[in-house]
């Protein structure tokens, strides 16, 4: 089994299996004042959002909501996909959908997630 690592600095969720990247990934970050929390998490629920319309996703969440044991917190799609690179989020961490939807097929509950500085 895999786990996720999210670097903050680099704006990037990597894919690791053992001490291999598999998958890279941008992502969106928190904001200065409601930053990303760092620390190990563990992924406890998987919501997904289907498309709501043709153009693209109704859902703030995007396509797919993935839940950290931080409550509150979590690693989900957008329905902003300008905001991936950006520190623009509350805190969680942001995705395009077809990233996100990519992950969640490789991330179950209980895949560890590393969010370091």
């Amino acid at each position: 089994m895999g786990h996720i690592v999210v670097d903050l600095s680099d704006r990037r969720l990597y894919w690791m299996e053992g001490n291999r990247i598999i998958r890279s990934f941008p992502v969106g970050i928190g904001k200065i004042l409601s930053q990303t929390p760092v620390g190990t998490y563990t992924i406890i629920n998987k919501v997904p959002y289907p498309y709501s319309y043709p153009g693209g996703p109704l859902s703030p969440y995007g396509t797919l909501w993935m839940g950290l044991s931080r409550r509150g917190y979590g690693i989900h799609g957008t329905n902003r996909p300008a905001s991936i690179g950006k520190m623009v989020s509350k805190g969680c961490v942001r995705m395009y959908n077809p990233d996100v939807e990519a992950l969640g097929r490789l991330a179950g509950i209980g895949t560890q997630v590393i969010i370091r500085p």
